[in-house]
């Protein structure tokens, strides 16, 4: 059982990585600090967009136009850190 805890929490530790990435990469992208026309560059952000949008949209809907900022991903990761904490808190002391 132990084993199925870690690996979750393992796979929430490197979303969570995989998150901070994305938006790094997107300011980079906005900045122009990157090379947009570089194909490694493209697949790079296509990758980050195609794992991180699809639960970084339904945030987005719920949240309120704040001109341009986008705090979807700050929202995630307190959902993450909030999972993890109830995983190893509450859920695992019970099953253990």
């Amino acid at each position: 059982m132990i084993a199925l805890f870690q690996t979750i929490d393992l796979a929430l530790n490197l979303y969570t990585w995989v998150l901070i990435a994305s938006a790094i990469f997107s300011w980079l992208y906005a900045f122009n600090v990157i090379n947009s026309s570089n194909q490694f560059v493209n697949s790079v952000g296509m990758f980050l967009y195609n794992v991180t949008e699809p639960l970084l949209r339904p945030i987005r809907r719920l949240l309120p136009n704040l001109g341009g900022i986008d705090i979807s991903p700050i929202i995630l990761l307190l959902i993450i850190f909030f999972l993890r904490s109830f995983m190893w808190n509450t859920i695992f002391p019970l099953v253990a």
